[in-house]
């Protein structure tokens, strides 16, 4: 079977002011592109909710979510956030936290499964940064837990940029492990200490960073038996991404994505993806990019398929 779960909403998109550097209408184009070039179908695609306030403050302090939610944040707290409030962007942001709750649900029931948004990493205890405002990754974990759907998890953050609040939600959580791959000089400046940190040179390439990645996945993946993996496959990792420093291309984030969806489905480990990062002035690059991790799905479950057959 082919044809895994894919989440998306079209509250995933919400208007920006003009010219503000977010990529917002990536959400609902991948989707599209997706269909299109039929890599999915229309029945793969699953529509989530909103969360409860009391699932986003498993992670969240109460003053910080009700603030948030209710537009009394005040404008320092929404500076470091770095995107404008409205009522619009609020269901957004509870909305994609639902799709990743959702799509870790789904990798639970079928072994793989893909969000076409998720992975806000930055987002703090009581506080949002960088593009992020609640902890999509920390939540769906903690709610995960609490109904007793898993034990252990395991996040591999392969974002360009340290996934510095999950690391620090989890910093004294034994049941969570924080694999985080980054660019050493890349956002933010104060990185905090995952489980397991690998900083990379700016400019490293494909080979460096397979060869680094795969030296670190599967021994982990073997020692840890996670009950669930969380994957961020951010693609600010391309040479070409306005936020990156790091010299990927189209085809080694291909073979980036299929290392960590084979291992994990080698292992019989169920991976929830979320799409992370990713910055271009040429929106139909950037959609592409994204694209391959819903790619790489596909072409491991036909391999499996063929294999099987």
């Amino acid at each position: 079977m082919t044809n895994f779960p894919v989440v998306y909403h079209p509250a995933y998109v919400t208007p920006l002011p003009a010219g503000h550097r977010f990529p917002m209408p990536k959400f609902q184009r991948l989707k599209e592109l997706l269909v299109r070039d039929r890599i999915i179908q229309a029945s793969q695609i699953y529509q989530p909710g909103t969360p409860p306030y009391e699932w986003l403050e498993l992670v969240h302090h109460h003053d910080y979510v009700r603030a948030y939610c209710e537009g009394t944040l005040d404008a320092k707290a929404q500076r470091r956030i770095g995107l404008p409030w409205s009522a619009a962007l609020v269901q957004r942001t509870c909305t994609a936290v639902g799709g990743t709750i959702l799509t870790a649900k789904l990798a639970l029931q079928h072994g793989l499964a893909c969000n076409t948004a998720g992975g806000t990493h930055h987002a703090f205890p009581d506080y949002g940064s960088g593009f992020c405002i609640f902890n999509d990754l920390a939540i769906a974990i903690k709610v995960l837990q609490q109904q007793k759907l898993i034990r252990t998890a395991l996040i591999v953050d392969l974002d360009v940029h340290q996934g510095d609040g999950s690391a620090f939600i989890f910093n004294h959580d034994a049941s969570v492990f924080t694999f985080s791959m980054h660019c050493d000089t890349n956002f933010p400046a104060r990185k905090q200490q995952s489980d397991l940190d690998v900083s990379l040179a700016e400019n490293t390439g494909d080979e460096a960073y397979l060869a680094i990645l795969r030296s670190h996945l599967l021994p982990l993946l073997t020692r840890l038996q996670p009950d669930i993996v969380l994957y961020d496959a951010g693609v600010d990792v391309h040479q070409d991404d306005r936020l990156g420093k790091l010299a990927l291309t189209n085809q080694g984030i291909f073979e980036r994505d299929r290392t960590v969806l084979q291992a994990c489905k080698t292992g019989g480990y169920p991976v929830a993806c979320v799409i992370g990062g990713g910055y271009s002035d040429d929106m139909d690059a950037l959609i592409y990019r994204h694209s391959l991790l819903h790619r790489a799905a596909k072409a491991i479950l036909t391999q499996s398929c063929q294999n099987d057959g």
